[in-house]
């Protein structure tokens, strides 16, 4: 078997792919007319594989993509470095162009350039930084300067972007870089992120710079009828089968969670031998809680019990007023005001979230193993 039928864990793409096609026109429509966009969604549903999508759609020789992921920048410093590097290496298709826009457009920073054995790949400007203001908006102006001298218009795409809120003085940071990005007039922008209430901080306070910048969308879950459709054809076009009614129970088990559903479908087709059974969905049931354990047990090792027994009373089906007498007193929680504490310390930690006013467990993964760990424990 050359390639696997369910992809999980990377950005996926071709057949791998499922649905998303009011996502992907209306992605498509805001990248080609230059309207900045804000994608919201929790992790592993596919936002990456969408956006990555939409770049290879959008590309042509009048729209350049540039694409860059800042998860590991920990300071304005590192971002102002990691921008400049992805809009030089991305809209030259040689480097002696990136290295005459360096200069040209970076003449005041005095970019430092070391090449490796592949100049095109292998390349690492280092930028002396000068905190001056006209220096750094030379940097957040690059790809509006290369796009006019170029002529065609350019989308720069931000994975990992909710990593500016933990910028020391980060305020002011997105200050500067909403002040340079909304004036100009050949570059859009398009920012997603990983952790859902960060991102929905930076976007929707009014308090920040960011509020209202671009068009916000929201990923909503990829509903049954496609998954079953495409987990039934992913074990046909392997010389398998599967019936329907299993493919809901795979969508329904892991809450239609984009990458949940791969793994699990692909722990399904791994069992199964000519004929999907039960049985083999049971055993990989049990295998994607075991192959999950050991990152659960590293997300829950440092909780205070007050906060497992929060966890515990949402496992047993409590989604709100937990400041009630009797919730409080049956889950050891404490005192009512210690309650919003648990709860803020948990949204932050992404173990929880709030979705229509109530307190859910947005991994359903974790809600089994949950379920299993806290049942051995009490009992």
């Amino acid at each position: 078997m050359g390639s696997k039928p369910f992809i999980f864990g990377v950005a996926t793409s071709g057949d791998n792919f499922t649905d998303r096609e009011k996502e992907t026109a209306r992605l498509l429509h805001n990248f080609r007319h230059g309207v900045n966009t804000v994608l919201i969604s929790p992790r592993r549903w596919g936002k990456t594989s969408l956006v990555k999508k939409v770049c290879g759609l959008a590309q042509s020789d009048t729209l350049k993509i540039v694409y860059l992921d800042i998860f590991s920048c920990r300071s304005d410093g590192e971002f102002y470095n990691a921008f400049a590097v992805a809009v030089l290496k991305q809209t030259s298709s040689k480097w002696e162009e990136w290295m005459e826009n360096a200069k040209l457009f970076l003449s005041r920073i005095n970019p430092r350039i070391s090449l490796g054995p592949d100049p095109m790949s292998d390349f690492s400007i280092s930028l002396e930084l000068n905190p001056k203001n006209d220096d750094i908006d030379d940097i957040l102006q690059l790809p509006e300067k290369i796009a006019r001298k170029k002529g065609y218009s350019i989308v720069v795409c931000i994975d990992e972007f909710q990593q500016i809120a933990e910028f020391k003085d980060s305020k002011t940071f997105q200050k500067r870089l909403r002040s340079v990005w909304q004036l100009q007039k050949s570059v859009s922008y398009c920012l997603f992120g990983s952790k859902k209430h960060l991102m929905n901080e930076l976007f929707e306070k009014k308090s920040l710079p960011f509020y209202k910048f671009g068009d916000a969308l929201y990923l909503s879950k990829i509903s049954d009828p496609y998954w079953v459709e495409y987990i039934c054809g992913r074990f046909e076009a392997t010389g398998k089968h599967i019936s329907k009614a299993l493919a809901e129970k795979i969508c329904r088990t892991v809450d239609n969670h984009s990458s949940y559903v791969q793994q699990l479908a692909w722990l399904v087709w791994i069992q199964t031998n000519e004929t999907a059974t039960d049985q083999n969905f049971e055993d990989a049931c049990q295998d994607i809680v075991d192959q999950n354990t050991p990152l659960f047990e590293k997300q829950t090792e440092s909780l205070t019990t007050y906060q497992m027994n929060f966890l515990r009373a949402i496992v047993d089906g409590v989604h709100k007023e937990f400041s009630a007498q009797d919730v409080l007193h049956k889950y050891q929680l404490g005192s009512s005001a210690n309650i919003s504490i648990v709860k803020r310390a948990l949204i932050r930690k992404e173990l929880i979230e709030i979705e229509k006013k109530q307190i859910v467990i947005p991994d359903p993964v974790m809600r089994i193993w949950l379920k299993r760990e806290l049942s051995l424990s009490f009992n």
